[in-house]
């Protein structure tokens, strides 16, 4: 199996991506992942606890009152930013083009 097709099953699922792409920059809370990815809260604990034992992500655990739980990517997590962008870059290039020009594909 090539490296682009394991990188794709570890990496996958559309939720992951989502997730992954969100916490780009900065880290957030819960439900302000919530909000941003619209994920449900089931879904989103699940990918969350996915991506941390995989190494994307890490878990920060503040308990002033109230109790705030805090992702952000970790070293590998953020080693994808540069992937994302080039992913957007070819989606706009090439998703625009075929939604504004149906049948066209150069």
């Amino acid at each position: 199996m090539c490296y682009v097709a394991k990188s794709l099953k570890q990496i996958g699922s559309e939720w992951r991506l989502i997730v992954l792409h969100d916490l780009q920059g900065d880290e957030k809370r819960f439900n302000e992942l919530k909000r941003s990815t619209e994920a449900n809260s089931r879904t989103l604990s699940r990918v969350l606890d996915d991506l941390q034992e995989m190494g994307f992500v890490t878990r920060r655990l503040e308990e002033d009152a109230p109790v705030a739980t805090y992702y952000s990517l970790t070293e590998k997590g953020a080693s994808l930013c540069p992937v994302f962008d080039a992913i957007e870059q070819w989606g706009k290039q090439w998703i625009e083009a075929t939604e504004t020009n149906p049948g066209q594909s150069d």
